[in-house]
Order: structure tokens, then sequence, then C-alpha cells
């Protein structure tokens, strides 16, 4: 056995008899990952978080037998930046990608050409959208994550299409296989999930990472049995006109609901036949699945669609905000025998998180701190394996202004003249009582930070 591999191994068993508990025999083995990440799925979405209105199943039995978290957020209240974050472990603004469109700066480690050292078989099945947006062919082919460390890839490019004919709202093809287009029958999500089973399949034998981005539940809202909506060289950027709207077919109907809880459920069969999977393959015990979801949940678009869309909890404000809506999501962890069934931790984490936790868990090393690709994430095992709450660290989310954790409490700064907003989140999940001016002596501990966090990453300074 490798060197590495063997003190992997070793480690596990550590954990293992530390929890009073023992492995199996092939959770001995460097264990698989499986990264399921949702789009646009809202905090109070699914089942195991408080929705009445929408059935979860698979995913609330993976929570009753994993790890779900109550306080893990996205690195951004937008996509690209979550995702640049979580395949790098770094703040999206180091990497390049600070806004939808931005592109992984060259130079950056990304996680599955690491996971490859330990070897792992890599395989990408769904949405990239850190290489672009609505970039042409060229472009993008310069920039497939087959570039990045994916020995196979299944998917898009760009941030979201049809989910029958896979055309981007530009009317453009957006369905790849490597670096070729591909026509393929049957809706985006089932088709993603059918191509990682096929993967886990084929590689049973040695270590996997899939990292499956389901498109779930991003428009244009749409269900198996829809017909295409985009048009091959027609523009679709409207809203409200259903004929012509981004938002799909139907935008603006009064049945728009039911429509996205069949997108709940359908991400949520999606998952349960990976799951259901690795348990027929005998791979449970040695994988690790961590499912969460790239931002917030939209509750309305635009000034259209109120309360027809997606369910953020007790939560303010929605994607693309800083306030806990836009960026508060759900997460699973999932390794029957080694994660403690039933866990719930309000322990704070971030998607960055999960780099240096899949580094861990294949027995590689971090970059060094001092290097120009040192991690901002600390690593989750301590927490999945024996329940230890994480190291203090203060956290930061930059979109139209800066927020920060610190604790319990939350400090947000709008750009402009906008007074700041204090709120203390063990008391107030909502944000709804500003406290900035009964404890100014906190925001300015904060306002400091603040201001190293955008010296550190060259975003535009606070306003203070």
């Amino acid at each position: 056995m490798n060197p590495r591999h063997l003190a992997t191994a070793l480690s596990l068993a550590t954990l293992a008899f530390t929890n009073g508990e023992t492995l199996a025999a092939e959770a001995m083995r460097i264990p698989n990952i499986v990264l399921i990440l949702a789009d646009d799925l809202g905090y109070g979405d699914l089942g195991c978080y408080g929705n009445k209105k929408v059935r979860t199943p698979n995913i609330d039995r993976m929570a009753a037998e994993g790890m779900r978290f109550t306080d893990f957020h996205a690195n951004g209240p937008m996509c690209s930046p979550t995702r640049a974050a979580l395949l790098t472990g770094r703040y999206q603004q180091r990497v390049g990608v600070t806004r939808v469109g931005g592109v992984l700066k060259d130079g950056e480690i990304v996680l599955p050409s690491r996971l490859r050292e330990a070897g792992y078989a890599t395989g990408m099945f769904g949405k990239w959208h850190i290489s672009g947006h609505n970039r042409d062919e060229k472009f993008y082919r310069e920039r497939l994550p087959t570039r990045y460390g994916f020995d196979e890839f299944r998917g898009l490019m760009s941030g979201y299409v049809d989910f029958i004919n896979h055309l981007t709202h530009q009317g453009r093809p957006d369905w790849w296989n490597g670096g070729q287009f591909v026509s393929e029958d049957g809706y985006a999500s089932h088709l993603l999930v059918d191509h990682a089973i096929r993967f886990i399949r084929a590689h049973r034998q040695r270590p996997f990472f899939v990292y499956l981005a389901l498109p779930d539940i991003h428009f244009p809202f749409m269900t198996p049995e829809d017909r295409p909506h985009f048009e091959p060289g027609v523009t679709f950027n409207r809203i409200g006109d259903p004929a012509t709207s981004k938002l799909g077919p139907h935008d603006g109907s009064p049945e728009l609901q039911k429509v996205v809880h069949r997108m709940i459920a359908e991400l949520d069969i999606g998952i349960g036949r990976v799951v259901e999977t690795l348990r027929n393959l005998g791979l449970e015990k040695n994988t690790l699945v961590f499912f969460t979801s790239d931002n917030g949940g939209y509750i309305h678009y635009g000034r259209t669609n109120f309360h027809q869309i997606s369910d953020n909890g007790p939560l303010r404000g929605q994607k693309g905000e800083l306030y806990e809506g836009g960026h508060r999501v759900p997460a699973i962890a999932w390794r029957p025998g080694v994660i403690r069934a039933g866990t719930v931790t309000d322990v704070t984490a971030m998607t960055f998180d999960l780099f240096p936790t899949f580094l861990q868990l294949a027995g590689l090393e971090e970059p060094p701190a001092a290097s120009p690709n040192a991690l901002d994430g600390i690593s989750l095992l301590p927490l999945l394996h024996r329940q230890q709450p994480l190291p203090s660290r203060q956290l930061f989310w930059e979109h139209g202004g800066l927020a920060m954790r610190d604790g319990d409490w939350k400090l947000l700064r709008a750009r402009g003249n906008a007074p700041p907003e204090l709120y203390f989140l063990k008391d107030d999940l909502g944000e709804t009582t500003n406290l900035a001016e009964k404890h100014p002596e906190i925001v300015d501990r904060m306002d400091k930070a603040l201001r190293h966090f955008a010296a550190s990453t060259a975003v535009p300074k606070p306003p203070i």
C-alpha cells in the first residue's frame, strides 16, 4: 500500500477507535467522495429543514443517517463565486471569480487535480460555470473541466440550459461530453445522474471523486413532461411573458411553485438513485457523500413570481443578497458507520471548507501557509468524525457590499452611504433587529476586520 494511503487508513482507524466504533474492512480503504451541489436550492426547500409542502424522502433519509448542518454557508450569494471557492478552497476573490461569468485564474490548484495524486478517478457531471458565462465554443473549449483534473466531463459550461433540449437562453448548444457538443434525449438532471452512476460503477474498484453539480432548481423552471422551451438561434432574455421568458414556460403562472416543487422532487429522486447505487455496490461505508447548494433560493425574481419559487425558511433575503437567505444553505454529510447517524450541528462552516476536508480524507497535504495557493477553508473531518467544534474564525462575503460573521455576530455593510447593520443571529436568525447603534464597539471591531479582508483580497473597500 502507498505510505500516504496507509497513513490515511491508520488515521481513520484512530478516529473510529476514538468514537468507540469499529469500521468495516471496506471502510479502511481510501474513501470515495461524492459531492452533490444543487443549484439555487433554498434553506427551507427540504423536508428535513422544515418544508411541509414538498416531499424529499431520500435527502431526509440521508440527514437521518448522517449529519445535518444548520449553519452552513455558500461562499457567495451567487453561483459562480461559490463554485470557484469550492474547487480551490480559497475565497473566490483570490481566484478571479467574484461575479457570475468570472473566469478562474491560471495557476490555481483545483481539487480534482490534487485528488488524482492519491489515485482517484475524477468525474464531473453538471454545471461548471467558472469559465465565463455565455462565451463562445472556442473560449469554453480552452477552459473545460478536463483541463483542471477531471478525467470525464458531462454537462454544461454556462449558467443554465433548457432542461429538455439543453440549449442556452441564447439558443446555443451547451451540452458537452469532454470537449465536444453532444445531443442526448432526456431531462437534464436525469441524464447527469445516469452518467454519475455509470462512472461510479465503472470505477468501483478504485477510489473515485464524483462532482455532481445538478441544475435543479435553477430556471428555466421545467418538468420532465414539458416541451423544449428555448429555441435554436433565438435569445430568451425577458421575464413576464412565458413565450419568450428565460424563466421558462411557467413564468407568471399560479402553478409555478408546483413546478418548482416537482424540480425539488426530481433532485431528491436523483440523489436517492446515487445513494442507492452506493448501497447496492457495498460502497456506502467507504464513501463520503456531501450534499449542499451553491447559494440561497429565489423567493421572487425581479418584481415577478413572489412566493412562487423557493423557500428560505426563517431567513431574510434571497439569492443575490447578503442577508442569510442569500448564503445560508442546506448541507448534509453522509457516511454510514463513520458519521454518527442523526447528528444535527450548528457549527458554522462554508463551501470552501470542503476542499481541505477532502484533501485530508485522501491523505493529501494542504498547500503551505506561505504558498500563493494557501487555503482559506479548514477541514471538517474532526467535526464529521468526532463531532468536535471547529476553531473560531471570522468569515466574509462580498456581493454588492460586504458582510462578515464573528461568532453569532453578523455585520453587513452595503455599498454607498447606507448605515451599518449588526445582527446577533443566535437570538435573531431572521435579521430583524439592527443592533449597530446599541453596540458601536462591536461595529468598530468588525469594521477593522472587513477592511483587512478587503485589502487582502482586493475587493472594493467597505464604506466606513
